[in-house]
Order: C-alpha cells, then sequence, then structure tokens
C-alpha cells in the first residue's frame, strides 16, 4: 500500500516532537512528576469543559448555548494566543531555526510544525472539551448538527493552534532589537494582565444588562473568525443549514491568512537567526548602572554581599525582559482585578481577590535561576553560600513587591471597599499571604529548575511540557491561600479589633513564614547547585 507525499514529510516532524518530549523525561524524575501532574490538569480541565458545553444541551436552552459557545469558542482562541506567550511559554520543542540549514521548504516546515503542535497536551485537552459542544448540538438538532458540530470543532483547533504559531513567530521576529523586545513586552504583558479584569468586569455588567442585547451581541461574535467554528451545530439544529458553509469560510479564510503570515514571518526568523546571536552578544552586555533608578539603589544598597547580590538582581528585574513582564502583569492585575470586582459585588470581593493577588505575586520567582541559565555557574564558582543567594534574591523582588501589594490596599481600601480605616489590616493581610507563598516558591525554584531558551523570545519555554513546568507554581499559589487562612480567617472574626492587629500580626506571620522557606530552600540549595546548574543549563 502505497503511502501519501505528504505523510512522509509530516510524520518525521511528530516523531522528532516526541522524541524530544521522551529524551527530555529520560533518567530526570522531577520531570516525569512534572509531566503527570500537566497531563493530570489537562485531563481535569478537558472534563470540566466538556462539562461546561454540554450542559445547554441537558437543559435543552439553545439560547444559553448560543450565548456559552460563542463566547466560549472567542475565549478559547484568545486563550491559545496569549496563554502560551505570557504564562506556560510556547512550546519550543521544534525551534523553526534549527531548520534553517535543512533543505526543507516553507510548506513542508509549516506543515509539519502544525501537525506536531497538535501532539500535545494543550491540544488534547481543547479538543476533549469543545466536544461538549457536539454533545449539546447532537441533543439539540440530532445527527445533522452533531456532524456539522464536529466539523467545526476540528476548523476551531485549527485556527488555535494556527493563531497561536503565526502570533508567536511574528512577534519573535519583532524582537530582534532590544527597545522592540521590551516595548512588546510591555504591551503583551498590559494586554495579557488585563484579560481577567476585564472578564470580571463584563461578568458584573453583564448581571445588570439586558439578555436579550448579550444574545444580539453572542449572535454577532458568531459571524467572527473567533466564535464561528463553535456555533455551526446549533445554526442546524435552528433551521439554518445555509449558514454553515458561510462560517466556514469565514474561518478558512482566517486560517489561510494566517498561515501566510505565519509564513513570512518564519521565513524572515529564520534568515535573521545566524546574525541574532552576535547582536545579542552585544545588547545582553548593556546592563550598565548609569541610570537614575540603579544610582538610588547603589547609594542605599548595603556595602557587603548581600548588597550587590541584592542590588545585581534588583538590576535584572528592572532591565531584564521576561522578569519586567512579570512585574508588569503584576502590576496591571493588581490595580484591575479589585476596582473590576467593585462593579459586580460588594467590597468583600474585591478584598478576596486582593489576597489573590499577593499569592500570585511570588510566581516570579518560582524558576529565578532560569533566567540566568549557564551565567549561575558565576554564583557556584565565588562560593556564594545558598541563604545568602535565596535571602538577597527574595529581597530583591521584594522591593518591586510590596509597594505594588500596598497600592493595592490602597485602592482596595479607597475604592473598590470605600473602607479607608482597612487599609492597613488589609496590608497585613497581603504581607501574610506573600510570605507563605514566597516560603512555598522558594524551595519549588531550587527543586524544579529548568532552562529557557534564548532571551529573543522571553516567553518561551524550552523542550515542550509547559504545562507541567507551571504546575510546582500553581501548586504555590494555591499553597499560599491555604497557609494565609489563619489570617484571612481572624480577620473576618475578630472584627474591629482586626483593624487594629491586623498590621502587626500579617507581617509577623509573613515574616515568619518566609523566615522558615527561606531557610529550608537555603539548605537545599547548598547540597543542589550543581544539579540547578545542569538544569538551568541549556542543552
Amino acid at each position: 500500500m502505497a503511502v501519501s507525499p505528504a505523510v512522509t514529510t509530516i510524520w518525521p516532524f511528530v516523531r522528532l516532537k516526541l522524541r524530544i518530549t521522551r529524551n527530555g523525561l529520560r533518567g530526570r524524575p522531577a520531570r516525569i512528576v512534572m509531566f503527570v501532574l500537566g497531563a493530570v490538569a489537562a485531563c481535569m480541565l478537558a472534563v470540566l469543559g466538556y462539562a461546561a458545553f454540554a450542559t445547554p444541551g441537558l437543559l435543552d436552552s439553545a439560547r444559553s448555548a448560543g450565548i456559552l459557545f460563542a463566547f466560549g469558542g472567542g475565549l478559547l482562541v484568545f486563550g491559545w494566543l496569549f496563554l502560551p506567550l505570557l504564562f506556560f511559554g510556547v512550546d519550543d520543542s521544534l525551534d523553526p531555526a534549527q531548520f534553517a540549514l535543512l533543505p526543507l521548504t516553507r510548506r513542508t516546515l509549516l506543515a509539519g510544525l502544525s501537525v506536531a503542535a497538535l501532539i500535545g497536551l494543550p491540544a488534547l485537552a481543547t479538543l476533549a472539551a469543545t466536544a461538549g459542544m457536539v454533545d449539546t448540538a447532537a441533543r439539540l438538532g440530532g445527527p445533522g448538527a452533531a456532524l456539522a458540530q464536529v466539523l467545526g470543532v476540528l476548523c476551531g483547533l485549527v485556527l488555535c493552534v494556527t493563531v497561536s504559531r503565526a502570533v508567536t513567530s511574528a512577534f519573535a521576529t519583532a524582537l530582534r532589537s532590544r527597545r522592540a523586545r521590551d516595548l512588546a513586552t510591555i504591551l503583551l504583558a498590559v494586554v495579557a494582565a488585563s484579560l481577567g479584569p476585564a472578564q470580571l468586569l463584563l461578568l458584573g455588567l453583564l448581571n445588570r444588562a439586558d439578555w436579550e442585547s448579550v444574545e444580539t451581541i453572542a449572535a454577532v461574535v458568531g459571524w467572527t473568525p473567533f466564535g464561528a467554528p463553535y456555533t455551526v451545530g446549533l445554526d442546524v439544529a435552528a433551521g439554518r443549514a445555509w449558514a454553515v458553509p458561510l462560517k466556514l469560510l469565514i474561518v478558512s479564510a482566517a486560517v489561510s491568512g494566517l498561515l501566510w503570515w505565519w509564513s513570512r514571518t518564519l521565513e524572515r526568523a529564520m534568515a535573521g537567526a545566524a546574525t541574532a546571536g552576535s547582536r545579542r552578544g552585544l545588547t545582553a552586555t548593556r546592563l550598565d548602572g548609569r541610570g537614575p533608578v540603579a544610582q538610588l539603589l547603589f547609594r542605599w544598597s548595603p556595602r557587603s554581599r548581600f548588597g550587590a547580590l541584592m542590588a545585581r538582581e534588583t538590576r535584572y528585574w528592572w532591565r531584564e525582559t521576561r522578569r519586567r513582564a512579570a512585574l508588569i502583569t503584576l502590576a496591571v492585575a493588581g490595580l484591575f482585578l479589585p476596582l473590576s470586582s467593585a462593579f459586580g459585588s460588594d467590597g468583600g470581593g474585591a478584598r478576596n481577590l486582593a489576597v489573590l493577588v499577593s499569592a500570585i505575586a511570588p510566581i516570579g520567582l518560582a524558576n529565578q535561576f532560569g533566567y540566568e541559565g549557564s551565567a549561575y555557574a558565576t554564583n557556584l564558582a565565588t562560593g556564594i553560600s545558598g541563604r545568602l543567594e535565596v535571602h538577597s534574591r527574595a529581597a530583591a523582588h521584594a522591593l518591586f513587591t510590596v509597594p505594588m501589594l500596598l497600592l493595592v490596599a490602597l485602592v482596595t481600601g479607597l475604592l473598590a471597599g470605600g473602607r479607608p480605616e482597612s487599609i492597613p489590616a488589609q496590608f497585613g493581610t497581603l504581607i501574610a499571604t506573600y510570605g507563605v507563598g514566597l516560603a512555598l516558591v522558594l524551595p519549588v525554584s531550587v527543586r524544579a529548575a529548568y532552562a529557557l531558551p534564548d532571551p529573543t523570545t522571553p516567553f518561551a519555554l524550552s523542550s515542550g511540557g509547559g504545562l507541567g513546568k507551571a504546575l510546582p507554581a500553581l501548586g504555590a499559589m494555591f499553597g499560599a491561600l491555604i497557609g494565609a487562612l489563619p489570617v484571612i480567617l481572624a480577620g473576618h472574626l475578630l472584627g474591629p479589633v482586626w483593624l487594629w492587629v491586623g498590621l502587626p500580626i500579617g507581617l509577623a506571620y509573613g515574616a515568619a513564614a518566609y523566615a522558615f522557606g527561606a531557610h529550608l530552600a537555603g539548605g537545599l540549595l547548598d547540597r543542589r547547585m550543581p544539579e540547578v546548574l545542569a538544569a538551568v543549563t541549556a542543552r
């Protein structure tokens, strides 16, 4: 039986991705555990997504299905666009630059990379979640609607993968210069951090909105590339079978345009890969201390090894693109999450979201050694103790984070909650949660360190498995919320007394938790410095 030439050209990419994933797990129990946890998390999200999309069919509600499918499909597309960029990292296991010297046509490379992108946990979880739409379409419109919805779900998955790869490739190409990387990082971080607050604001407004207007908006979204593939089954169920080819044509045109854009940016990225290295070496060393922030820092830093290490880390947080993106995301989320919640609830909801922000803040240190890569060998060679290393890095992070948390407390007390007298106690609760988060994140950063790819794109993770690598940080975030429960419950039980004792109790609780976590992480780092260097060194 003859094999199609298309299969022979695409299959090597699939085998290569599977082999890279397997080799990345071989002999590394920690990575295997993270991969398994990532698979479990993907299965849980798939089940939840399936249940959510299948619910309108169980309720026999075509109206709610139209709203949910249009907005839910649009959120899926935006999630594939922004989440790989700004949280989990792009799966860089098949770097296009590695194929620059091979005799491959653009069509072959695009087809291989596209199919390889479908062989992963995010794509499989998305496909399983959107299968709930097929269930609803079958219940509302029978086999014909279900068949149309299957076709729409598959087209939607192709759209998600294509938009993610195309935009990521274009962004990576634009990041050839240092200034362009910084500007793009800031803009993308602001946009991505605004998605959650915007969603909460939208939900708050929907509570006061006319559902007929919401249904009209959903119908309009259903005719855009974001919602068109996910509403074709509902059109068949409603007797509008003529809309199916039109919507599929809209999706096909969007995918074709994205593939064309991707092919152009991919070719430029591969052509410029060789010259980027020399420019990168020049720009990477331009971390001088002539700025006003650096001068102020060096003037007030302790004249000791701790002060020197803290000053270095602070400069990196201020200048390094990926770290700056994390700070900007935290700042935007910290300001707008409480404000957006105020539109849909009382001040209690805003205060709860402020606590969530303080639990998210330590995640920036979850892979603190990965930012340096092989340069971490300098610290190993100079004999810096683990506890000194941990304390200096945490202090540099706190210089940016603690003022942000103070600003969050001010915004929550003055604007969202309307209770200025609660600001000190609220700040104490935030510090307690932040301290518990540090106590959990710092040991995680030593045990679960991993290498980051070349900094020409600040949002990429190497060797795949982005979801598995993010799980320890997510676990630390939820652990911070659980660990801060005594302080949170004390705030609810003590009533007015908490307004007076909340700040000192929160500061003491957070400091004690941080001291314990830093002591544990420092001792662990003293024993594992060579392993950490090996883990963060790119291969």
